[in-house]
């Protein structure tokens, strides 16, 4: 079983930047790939970026392409979300999740380990 902790979320003015961490602990994979999803309230839960083992192919919606960028660091188990030029649109809970593969997949079925999520609130 794996354990994900999310940190990093806040209140941040539109335009200002976050950048979100994910720590994996217990029985831990380098070889599946991670992502992370959001849920705005109200609405489904949506991908947002991922990210190959080794970090050589990344993935993003195009709602956050070139404004985030996703990263991961496997000799600290950890996986990262930099936000940059966010938006009120951004706000939600961002989950990071591990996939059941070692290739990035936009749904979230193929992900089998999540986090409790951390909350990101974008003012205006």
């Amino acid at each position: 079983q794996v354990q994900l902790v999310e940190s990093g979320g806040g209140l941040v003015q539109a335009g200002g930047s976050l950048r979100l961490s994910c720590e994996a602990s217990g029985r831990t994979s380098t070889s599946h790939a991670m992502g992370w999803f959001r849920q705005a309230p109200g609405k489904e839960l949506e991908f947002v970026a991922g990210i190959t083992w080794d970090g050589g192919d990344t993935l993003y919606a195009d709602s956050v392409k070139g404004r985030f960028i996703i990263s991961r660091d496997n000799a600290k188990n950890a996986m990262y979300l930099q936000m940059s030029s966010l938006k009120p649109e951004d706000t939600a809970v961002y989950y990071c999740a591990v996939s059941t593969r070692a290739t990035v997949y936009y749904r979230a079925t193929y992900y089998g380990s999540w986090g409790q999520g951390t909350q990101v609130t974008v003012s205006s």
